[in-house]
């Protein structure tokens, strides 16, 4: 399996999607230099870590799908649960900042996932940045995980602008295989959901969706570890 940037309009998106946050932190240094009370400052100083942080990770990110052959990301069981409560406490800082809130929910009997922990963060991270663009103030954006079908599958839902029915379908055949522009829903998704793709592709599973009236769902569904029963057999 080989995933890169493989168009140069793949290559035009990634850039404009990187370009963008690199633009607010110059903005926000600028104002930082005309802020005139402690307040105004520390507010300013915290928008700046938070998209220099989130740049950081989309970077990082690419680096690491150009390194999904070197052997480094195996796949091992992994605590669902534990990968959702890291990311929902680090997004759940960048949601209150936005002024928007996102809500975890844990329906799975299964604990354990055969995944790799890093690219699993990701994954969910993508997912939860990308609801956190479209979500209205008085609607929660929801993290669910969920057994389905001898799976755990793990779902972020947004309220947002409806989901071109393209992109739509290059999700469910598993050939959005470069970042590509998503009309009515800017900003982050393109890159988000080809690098979540990646991953999800590298873990024997895929990004997938559910149009809604009202917004999207997006998911992957992840084999289930039964480590801890074989373990329970051995004892």
């Amino acid at each position: 399996m080989t995933v890169e940037v493989n168009s140069t309009n793949g290559i035009f998106v990634a850039a404009h999607e990187l370009k963008a946050p690199l633009c607010l932190m110059r903005q926000l240094a600028l104002a930082l230099d005309l802020a005139d009370d402690p307040s105004t400052t520390e507010r300013l100083k915290t928008q700046l870590i938070n998209v220099s942080e989130r740049a950081l990770r989309q970077v990082n990110d690419l680096t690491k799908i150009a390194r999904l052959e070197d052997g480094l990301f195996a796949m091992e069981p992994v605590s669902v649960r534990g990968v959702c409560d890291e990311v929902w406490r680090e997004i759940s800082q960048l949601y209150h900042f936005e002024q928007h809130e996102i809500n975890l929910h844990y329906t799975n009997k299964s604990k354990l996932a055969l995944a790799n922990y890093d690219l699993l963060y990701s994954v969910i991270y993508n997912f939860c940045t990308n609801a956190l663009h479209y979500s209205r103030g008085e609607v929660p954006s929801q993290l669910i995980v969920q057994d389905h079908q001898g799976r755990i599958r793990i779902k972020v839902r947004d309220y947002g602008p409806a989901l071109p029915a393209k992109i739509w379908r290059a999700l469910q055949s598993g050939s959005l295989s470069a970042p590509t522009p998503v009309a009515m829903r800017s900003d982050s998704t393109g890159l988000g959901l080809y690098i979540a793709s990646a991953f999800a592709r590298h873990m024997h599973s895929s990004v997938r969706a559910i149009r809604h009236r009202d917004g999207t769902s997006f998911f992957v569904d992840l084999p289930v570890s039964y480590q801890t029963t074989i373990w329970s057999c051995l004892s």
